[in-house]
């Protein structure tokens, strides 16, 4: 990619796409494969990925009223995760879910055949670390795409998935990104106030993901050091990116949407102070960073994963004239004046509106493209965690850049496959160490 293509300033991506939410807005005559006469005809549902974001993300599908929606073919390593998701499927929308037997694919090449079944549009929802080769897959075989957040665990993932948004551009296929806050009324109107000026120059912001964790499953007699990481994929940074990456993402968007830019410069701390057992695999449990963008403003962000610490999931913006709560959708101006913004009751919140968005968009011949602020929300993320694990002050273009690879998930064919990270004699795994081990990490 060439340097220009490469700046944080969201501005350039708009000369070159036509905008970043929407980035092509000329009619469609298909839905991939399927002629669609006035909108009318049924839209082929494939889901890759059966865990509980999957699910959802396929239920919120079929709750669109648009048009149409069947779900017709399914995918996942395992065939219990598969079996639970179709189940859960079946009892919201018994009449919309076409999934024999035939259809629910099982193994690490079961998201082939579910595009090579005749879908229209997939949802991507496996670990993250599989996303851009399914992504890719998916833009290669002519589908339209919503996908989970994050879309990849390292810079090489991100510029893959950069690559292949920019044949479903040509290709006239619809990307979509779970980052639904950019699909929320309130959220929406906020940041629309604060760029129109609500609270003056804005020149600090704050973003929080702060909470207790999430799941630990136990390792099982019999099972293979690669199906026990798949099963506990969280923990592993080749499946999740760490949960800065994983999870904060939403935060981290939020900022470079009101911003319109992606930062410029990285510096963090972090590590693992409570969840460092064996169980825990090689991820963090906070990180503190410090993001600094081209005109000089600073976004304070911080990420934790410790039960029975103070908890807050938000953002903030700081101006010369008051300060915002994003989130909780109130402006408070230095002169005490409060300002809060409705959220009107009925309006779903943004998981399901970022479905009812999409579905309407197509349907109205417009073809929506979130691949690219979807990509750079990403990878701000992996900055933050690619600076707190080496300890370094770092600029985007390094680490933007960067040829490390956490993973081949390409050579991954069945649970005997040898995952990039093994434990030791103990049962533990390397953890980078801020300041030591960052020529590893870079």
């Amino acid at each position: 990619m060439t340097q220009s293509s490469n700046s944080p300033d969201r501005r350039k991506f708009i000369k070159t796409s036509g905008g970043v939410l929407v980035a092509a807005s000329a009619p469609i005559t298909s839905f991939a494969t399927t002629p669609h006469v006035g909108g009318s005809d049924t839209v082929r549902i494939g889901l890759i990925g059966c865990g509980g974001r999957g699910t959802q993300a396929a239920i919120q599908a079929m709750n669109t009223k648009s048009g149409p929606v069947q779900v017709t073919a399914m995918a996942d390593i395992f065939e219990n995760r598969m079996n639970k998701s179709y189940n859960g499927l079946v009892n919201r929308h018994k009449e919309k879910v076409i999934v024999p037997k035939e259809k629910q694919f099982i193994g690490p090449d079961a998201y082939k055949k579910v595009l090579e079944s005749g879908i229209d549009m997939v949802v991507l929802a496996t670990p993250p670390g599989f996303r851009p080769l399914h992504f890719e897959a998916a833009i290669k075989a002519g589908k339209h795409v919503f996908m989970e957040k994050p879309v990849a665990v390292d810079a090489p993932g991100v510029r893959r998935v950069l690559k292949a948004n920019e044949e479903a551009k040509k290709k006239g296929l619809a990307v979509a990104v779970g980052l639904q806050r950019r699909h929320e009324p309130w959220y929406r109107e906020m940041i629309k106030r604060l760029k129109d000026g609500a609270i003056g120059d804005i020149n600090f912001t704050r973003a929080n993901w702060n909470g207790g964790g999430v799941w630990v499953r136990p390792r099982a007699s019999g099972e293979t050091e690669l199906e026990y990481q798949m099963k506990n994929w969280y923990y592993f940074n080749w499946l999740c990116g760490d949960h800065i990456t994983e999870q904060h993402i939403h935060n981290l968007d939020v900022i470079n949407w009101l911003k319109d830019a992606y930062p410029v410069k990285a510096r963090g701390m972090g590590g693992r102070e409570v969840r460092k057992g064996k169980d825990h695999g090689e991820i963090f449990d906070h990180f503190a960073v410090e993001f600094h963008y081209k005109d000089g403003s600073v976004m304070l962000s911080q990420c934790r994963h410790i039960r029975n610490a103070w908890s807050d999931v938000a953002e903030y913006a700081h101006g010369s004239k008051g300060q915002a709560d994003i989130g909780r959708r109130t402006i408070r101006m230095s002169d005490g004046k409060v300002i809060r913004v409705e959220r009107k009751r009925g309006i779903p919140g943004g998981h399901q509106q970022e479905h009812h968005d999409l579905f309407k968009d197509l349907r109205n011949g417009k073809i929506p493209n979130e691949g690219e602020y979807g990509a750079l929300s990403t990878m701000t993320a992996i900055f933050g965690r690619m600076a707190t694990y080496s300890g370094k002050e770092l600029s985007w273009d390094k680490a933007f850049n960067s040829e490390l690879s956490l993973c081949d998930v390409d050579s991954i064919k069945d649970f005997d496959s040898k995952p990039p990270v093994e434990p030791n004699m103990d049962g533990e795994y390397d953890i980078p160490v801020p300041g030591k081990s960052w020529e590893s990490v870079l």
